[in-house]
């Protein structure tokens, strides 16, 4: 009998996503009856406002909706994209510039796919979403991570970029506020790696979903605005998830040049055709309907930004640099490593998230999964009791 043949390679050779993984697990604990606490996802923990479950409902009653659509998106929703992109963004475009995905996930994939061949390499300013350099390999490119710690507030400089830039060099990923440090550039930095990205012909993949998530009178500023020149090769990847609470319902959209979008919307009428129709036109309301509810939570995740910032600082050995955007901590922990905890004396970052979870019953994700080691992310985008309690008991452990 012949052996059957092998399973593909590279997608072999793809790791689960480590966020997922975690918070996979600490779910499963809570099944069990484990009072365990998780910081692991990146999902606020918001209902989705009424007013776009009231769309949703309402375009349930429609039977066009039940039909094929165009793959890259319901017309009238592009048209809002493309008005968002201009009062959010400062860049104009065309509706045809626009695709709908199915959640900013697959913009992420696509836009790799649509810039990189066999070999170019992607610079991959680290911590870094762990989805990115999966993506990146998955078009056949090479992740070439650039790493800032904490003394740089998580943000790197163009010194770095350029240092790291080779003949191969084809994009870079930047992402602003960041996943997941909460990191914000100063519109003066955004300009100033936009310029040397021009100046060297190098396409942007800049992942804007945490935009509208910022905090201390701080504004996220495009790099397409900084850098309107940037515009003929900078791909804007973008979703309703995280601001409106929308997590499950997977609308994201990606808007770049057109030659850039035509061959990411071939492949999409290929890979997945139109994004589900109802979501479609619960994002259409969440973009142009009444913010109040997107403020009310914005306001909520600052507030928790500050209470978490506070209670992590107590601890000895760990250092906290202010997240200005997002919802996430990303504190330095590696004060707390080579030292005995209840038995236990962790070495990396990954040992130290396996004991906070085993004898803490907190779940965090250790900086592994984005880069370095010596890291943790913990999303504040959970109850604000349940976000104290888990905090206290980190700093019981380790006191």
């Amino acid at each position: 009998m012949t052996e059957r043949a092998p399973l593909s390679r590279k997608l072999s050779a793809i790791a689960e996503s480590a966020t997922l993984k975690v918070d996979a697990k600490a779910k499963a604990l809570q099944a069990a009856g484990r009072p365990v606490i998780s910081y692991a996802a990146g999902e606020p923990d918001f209902a989705t406002p009424q007013y776009i479950v009231d769309a949703a409902a309402e375009a349930l009653r429609d039977p066009a909706n039940f039909r094929y659509t165009p793959a890259v998106g319901l017309p009238v929703l592009r048209e809002a994209i493309a008005a968002k992109t201009l009062r959010d963004s400062g860049l104009e475009v065309d509706p045809s510039q626009v695709i709908v995905t199915n959640g900013g996930k697959q913009s992420v994939y696509q836009a790799f796919q649509a810039v990189v061949n066999p070999g170019d390499e992607v610079l991959l300013p680290a911590p870094y979403w762990t989805t990115y350099p999966e993506a990146i390999a998955l078009a056949d490119g090479i992740p070439i991570e650039v790493f800032a710690g904490a003394d740089q507030d998580y943000k790197v400089t163009v010194e770095q970029l350029e240092a790291a830039r080779t003949e191969r060099t084809t994009a870079l990923v930047f992402v602003s506020p960041s996943n997941p440090t909460g990191a914000v550039y100063t519109a003066e930095e955004t300009r100033a790696i936009g310029e040397w990205a021009v100046e060297h012909g190098i396409w942007i993949i800049s992942d804007e979903i945490y935009q509208n998530l910022v905090y201390e009178g701080v504004r996220a500023t495009s790099i397409v605005e900084a850098v309107p020149d940037a515009a003929g090769q900078t791909i804007l990847v973008n979703g309703v998830a995280k601001t409106y609470a929308m997590t499950g319902w997977r609308v994201g959209w990606m808007v770049g040049p057109k030659d850039a979008i035509k061959v990411a919307a071939n492949l999409q009428s290929h890979l997945s055709s139109n994004v589900n129709n109802i979501a479609q036109r619960a994002a259409l309301a969440a973009l142009t309907g009444p913010q109040v509810e997107v403020e009310d939570m914005r306001q909520a995740f600052d507030r928790r930004r500050k209470l978490i910032v506070a209670e992590l600082s107590k601890i000895d050995g760990v250092a906290v640099p202010n997240p200005l955007g997002a919802f996430y901590a990303y504190p330095d922990v590696r004060g707390l490593l080579g030292r005995e905890w209840h038995g236990v004396t962790p070495t990396t970052s990954l040992e130290l998230a396996d004991l906070i979870l085993e004898k803490a019953e907190v779940a965090v994700v250790p900086g592994e999964a984005f880069g370095p080691s010596g890291y943790l992310r913990l999303s504040y985008a959970l109850g604000d009791d349940a976000l104290l309690e888990g905090v206290q008991r980190m700093q019981r452990l380790f006191s």
